[in-house]
């Protein structure tokens, strides 16, 4: 959801109740959220990946269910924001209706559900009349690749290599009384100012600032100045300055030491899992600069990756290179990685959510280890244009990313994504569209 009003912000406890009347229009509205990164909302639905693509999903009543309730919850935080959204869907990419799956649909399904319920709310008072903001409904099939590979960034990091409940991560402090070393709870989120400005930078430059950060507090801080010279003289007023700026340097070295803590770890997990050169080979792959002899170099030569790690190679391997996992061929991945055919079928499972593009199958015939130095690689996504990597592996970007990018440039690709609020176009014009169609055709080959 990209949401054109700076000034919304999220809502935070569980529930959230909005009521408000109109004429023939009286709603008890239900907000269900979580504690969650600014203008970020969930339905809670952690079966909706089952539910609406599982096998024989379009016969059970779990579907309409599911995606009605999805669509209610969506369309009441429009509604309790007091915006009226462009709903906009990715369309199914078969290019002949008949070729469209029951699963190809489901994102028209969802955005049709969502704007039949929020063109009810033009009709409570002081709500929009007119497009405020932007919806855009996606499957996971536009980018199957952002939740499974390492990205840089200090947020990510931190969720994905710390042992962290939620935005929650536990520190251990020393004891006030000398004993064992006491556990403290810490909440990464917006209050921290920190945070706030580290959480998107990579994790080098974080480690980079925070270092800065604590040197310059150390150095030019009164209180620490006294605490490092406290043999030293001081006079009455200088002592005076210290009181004053000790409770404030007490929270400031205590936040960036929890950082600096945070920073170490991540670290010392990169260190240990070796994930500066499986990052490489992840990024390498999603830009077609790696294949299937890159691949299998590393699965011969790293054997003490940890399975999780392997798995989450294999599942982007998969994604750029479906055809390489069919037949016996996923078999003898398995094999070279040593997992188990419970992971494989997480890969496979993986492969099928985007499909198998006939444009991808580059070979046929059995499945060897040897690689071929003819194939070419294949890419899912392009390097951006007039923009230098400052960082190593910075060089990924979730497709959503762009999307929303060239959704607020005013540049987003008509073609594959339709909005509920065109209007729809009447039997006399369809039929004029086929006519200039027919007739551009025909100029065009005479």
């Amino acid at each position: 959801m990209s949401c054109s009003d700076n000034e919304s912000s999220s809502h935070g406890g569980e529930y959230k109740f909005f009521r408000q009347t109109s004429r023939d229009l009286t709603k008890d509205i239900v907000l269900s959220t979580g504690t969650h990164p600014l203008q970020a909302f969930i339905t809670d639905h952690e079966r909706a990946l089952e539910e609406l693509y599982g096998e024989n999903a379009e016969n059970s009543r779990n579907f309409d269910t599911c995606l009605n309730t999805m669509a209610k919850r969506i369309a009441t935080v429009f509604a309790s924001l007091k915006e009226f959204p462009c709903v906009r869907y990715r369309s199914a990419k078969a290019s002949d209706p008949s070729l469209t799956t029951f699963r190809d649909s489901i994102p028209e399904k969802l955005a049709t559900v969502i704007w039949d319920t929020v063109v009810k709310y033009k009709s409570i008072p002081n709500f929009p009349q007119t497009e405020t903001c932007e919806l855009l409904i996606l499957d996971r099939s536009v980018d199957q690749i952002a939740p499974v590979i390492h990205e840089w960034t200090y947020d990510a990091m931190c969720h994905d290599l710390l042992d962290m409940d939620g935005n929650k991560y536990v520190v251990e402090v020393p004891s006030k009384t000398g004993g064992e070393p006491e556990k403290k709870e810490a909440l990464l989120e917006d209050h921290d100012p920190v945070w706030l400005e580290l959480r998107h930078s990579h994790i080098a430059d974080a480690s980079e600032r925070l270092h800065d950060k604590m040197t310059n507090l150390m150095s030019k801080n009164k209180a620490a100045q006294m605490q490092q010279n406290r043999d030293g003289e001081f006079s009455t007023r200088d002592l005076q300055k210290v009181v004053q700026a000790l409770p404030q340097f007490n929270e400031q070295r205590d936040r960036l030491s929890l950082h600096v803590e945070i920073a170490g770890r991540i670290n010392q997990v990169i260190r240990d899992d070796g994930l500066r050169d499986l990052g490489q080979l992840e990024q390498d792959l999603v830009f077609g600069d790696a294949g299937a002899k890159e691949v299998i170099n590393f699965l011969r030569t790293k054997q003490d990756t940890t399975p999780e790690n392997k798995l989450r190679l294999l599942m982007i391997y998969s994604s750029v290179y479906p055809e390489k996992f069919e037949d016996d061929k996923a078999s003898k991945l398995m094999q070279l990685a040593k997992l188990s055919p419970e992971d494989m079928k997480v890969v496979n499972n993986m492969r099928l959510l985007g499909g198998s593009s006939d444009s991808k199958k580059t070979s046929t015939g059995s499945f060897s280890l040897k690689f071929d130095g003819q194939k070419t690689k294949q890419a899912t996504r392009k390097d951006r244009t007039g923009e230098e990597e400052t960082w190593q592996l910075f060089r990924f970007y979730p497709m959503i990313e762009e999307l929303i990018e060239n959704l607020g440039k005013g540049i987003f690709p008509k073609d594959g994504y339709a909005c509920m609020n065109d209007p729809k176009p009447t039997v006399q014009e369809d039929t004029m569209s086929v006519r200039k169609k027919n007739s551009s055709n025909c100029s065009r080959t005479f």
